[in-house]
C-alpha cells in the first residue's frame, strides 16, 4: 500500500458528515466542496496552485496527494468539478462492490492494515532502531 493511500484510509472516518458509520461519496463530495469553497475566496471557481496550499493546510491528508492528482485535464488550475468530482482514493481501494458507501468496519480494517503497514516500515533513516518502540527509544 502507498503512503498517499494509507493516509486517505486513515483520514476516512472523518467524512462521515451525519455520523452514521457509512461514509457515501455524497459525503467526500460535501467535503470536498466545502474545502474548494472556504479556498476559492474570490468566487471565481478556478484554484490554483497558490491557492491548493490553503487546502493542504486545512487538510494535511491533500499534501500527499498533490495537485496534479486533481488537474485532469493539465491546465495548472482546478475547477470545483475537477477538485469534487475526481474519485477518493480511499473508496477506490476500500469499495470493492463499487456501491459509493465505505461502513465503519471497512475503515477500521483497513486502518488496521495500514497501522500495521507502518509498524513494519524500513526506518526512513537506515538506522534499524528508528520508529522501534523501547527504552530510551520515545517510550
Amino acid at each position: 500500500m502507498s503512503d498517499v493511500d494509507a493516509v486517505f484510509i486513515a483520514a476516512a472516518g472523518s467524512w462521515d458528515r451525519n455520523r452514521d458509520n457509512v461514509v457515501t461519496c455524497e459525503e467526500w463530495k460535501t467535503y470536498a466542496g466545502e474545502l474548494f469553497d472556504a479556498a476559492d475566496t474570490n468566487r471565481d471557481g478556478i484554484i490554483d496552485r497558490t491557492v491548493f496550499e490553503s487546502i493542504v493546510k486545512s487538510d494535511r491528508m491533500f499534501e500527499t496527494v498533490g495537485f496534479d492528482y486533481y488537474d485532469a485535464n493539465g491546465d495548472g488550475k482546478l475547477t470545483r468539478a475537477e477538485f469534487v468530482e475526481k474519485p477518493n482514493r480511499a473508496f477506490v481501494l476500500l469499495d470493492k462492490n463499487n456501491e459509493c458507501r465505505l461502513t465503519g468496519a471497512q475503515i477500521a480494517g483497513a486502518r488496521a492494515k495500514t497501522e500495521k503497514y507502518f509498524e513494519y516500515r524500513k526506518p526512513e533513516s537506515g538506522d534499524p532502531r528508528d520508529g522501534q518502540k523501547g527504552p530510551g527509544r520515545g517510550i
